[in-house]
């Protein structure tokens, strides 16, 4: 927010004082408020000192600022602007076409699969199935329904086709390009920043620094080390106070303590509401089949289904997901982005405006490798309601910038841009081999993108990752880890001929550890 102008604070203050009235904390707050009023010891010589005191002494007060905080964090990954809804969504017009054509793709895809199978987007499930259903819905991966024409509507090398045609109709960027995009796949003026500049954001990071993930520091024990983290861990949780727990977790978190410590930095406190809300979401699932629900399974059965580390979770991610797709919460994610969810018609009321309805309710379309997403923080927790409601927050903070065009600097187009930065700058004799010989390195690098690394890293090392994207509010992290992987394996992918070739030296990427890596990468 620094630099930014009188006007843009104040826009900023409204804003976040307009989505502080939207939830149910304000609702709370006023209710409180009111049974302070009506005590026999409150002064009403001094109402608002009294009411704000009052409020400061039963936990009112480190409440709201939680959220104040909260809000201030998702608004820092926005651009801070008073322009038009258009350019608040999405400041380059040729980027905002460019989604547009890619969604209606996606939907004609979607649409075309329709025709071709005789499936409807929607239809309400007879009585004796929605029993059925609801009578196996915690085992719902026993069922093996033929789901064999049915296919992804999209997958991350499809996504990548379009980005690496983008293009800025105003710039002749080709001529104007500097040294360390002339070989790149995104040619696109886009701001990325230096390693120096990374240095200075993620110093939390510095060899210097003790951190969760290694076990090699000869100042410190590793069993002291992770004493004193977990009980500094547990200082943190009794502040209950969100800016502690964010600044906790850039060093990262232990395991019996990370679930906890994430719902503290997201805001997320399953209440007796929440737990509400998502039986009325499942019971969206129960009495309406969508053809996203055969997505989903097909998705699920494909990635968690058939890894080593996620097959167990096979029945919770179908709930999980089914529910997410339903949830109408997550259409405000695309107030802030050039993407807009898809739309259709009721049955019969083709073409009238008054009867067109976003599909799926969440407004997401998922893409092969989504399932991916959610199968990671099953590690974190178990109970499906808070599992629940912690994907919801981490898919609208972060994840959503992962499969839609944005010049935003923590979309994924920028990501691409920054991670072929530093491998151009500090690896050109990798980066040029491997040009030539037809192996670009986004080619195999943008899935690791696109899914957070979610399904190629070890579990434990994914979470630790994760630890730094809620620590450090930034999906950049994801870049370096991309760009700190081929400088790791620069040895290896030297010696290859063929993209096959170097796609093979990357496959397996369970064997490594991330906080080396990350800080190899920067500090080295």
């Amino acid at each position: 927010m620094d630099g930014a102008t009188d006007m843009e604070l104040s826009h900023l203050v409204d804003m976040v004082t307009r989505n502080l009235k939207a939830t149910p904390l304000y609702t709370d707050m006023r209710q409180a408020a009111a049974a302070q009023a009506q005590k026999d010891s409150f002064h009403l010589g001094d109402l608002k000192q009294s009411l704000l005191s009052a409020l400061e002494e039963s936990g009112w007060e480190r409440k709201l600022r939680n959220a104040v905080y909260r809000e201030m964090l998702i608004c820092a990954q926005r651009e801070l602007s008073i322009a038009p809804p258009e350019d608040q969504k999405e400041p380059l017009t040729y980027m905002r076409k460019a989604q547009g054509a890619w969604e209606k793709r996606i939907l004609k895809s979607l649409n075309s699969m329709c025709t071709e199978l005789s499936v409807p987007l929607a239809r309400k499930r007879p009585p004796q199935e929605q029993k059925e259903l609801l009578s196996r819905w915690t085992e719902l991966g026993t069922e093996e329904p033929d789901l064999s024409h049915f296919r992804p509507v999209y997958a991350p090398k499809d996504f990548l086709e379009v980005l690496v045609n983008l293009r800025n109709p105003n710039s002749n960027w080709t001529e104007q390009a500097s040294h360390f995009n002339l070989w790149g796949l995104v040619q696109l003026p886009l701001r990325t920043k230096t390693r120096k500049q990374l240095q200075t954001d993620f110093s939390e990071l510095s060899i210097s620094e003790p951190q969760a993930g290694v076990d090699d520091s000869p100042e410190i024990p590793v069993d002291v080390f992770a004493s004193e983290r977990t009980k500094l861990g547990r200082r943190v949780l009794e502040a209950e106070h969100s800016p502690l727990a964010q600044q906790y977790a850039k060093k990262g978190c232990p395991t019996g303590l990370r679930g906890a410590i994430w719902a503290q930095i997201l805001g997320v406190k399953v209440d007796s509401v929440d737990q509400l809300y998502y039986q009325q979401l499942k019971s969206y699932v129960i009495h309406h089949d969508l053809l996203i629900d055969s997505l989903i399974y097909k998705d699920v059965k494909l990635t968690a289904a058939n890894d080593d580390y996620y097959f167990v979770f096979e029945d919770l991610l179908h709930q999980i997901l089914l529910i997410f797709s339903r949830d109408t919460s997550v259409l405000k994610c695309f107030a802030h982005t050039s993407a807009t969810p898809a739309k259709s018609y009721i049955r019969g009321k083709l073409g009238m405006e008054e009867f067109q309805v976003t599909y799926p309710p969440s407004g997401v379309i998922p893409f092969h490798g989504f399932t991916m997403y959610a199968a990671s923080l099953c590690f974190v927790y178990d109970e499906p309601a808070r599992l629940y409601f912690v994907f919801r927050e981490m898919y609208t903070r972060y994840f959503f910038h992962l499969h839609h065009m944005s010049s935003h600097p923590q979309g994924i187009v920028s990501l691409c841009a920054l991670f072929e930065s530093l491998l151009q700058t500090h690896e050109p004799e990798l980066f040029y081999h491997l040009k030539g010989v037809g192996a670009q390195p986004l080619k195999i690098a943008f899935k690791w993108l696109m899914r957070a690394f979610a399904g190629f890293l070890g579990s434990d090392q994914l979470l630790l990752l994760w630890d730094r994207v809620l620590g450090f509010n930034s999906l950049e992290i994801l870049s370096v880890l991309a760009f700190a992987i081929f400088s790791f394996r620069r040895t290896n992918l030297l010696e290859v001929s063929s993209y096959a070739a170097a796609e093979a030296v990357l496959s397996d990427l369970t064997t490594l550890k991330l906080v080396p890596l990350l800080q190899l990468a920067l500090f080295s």
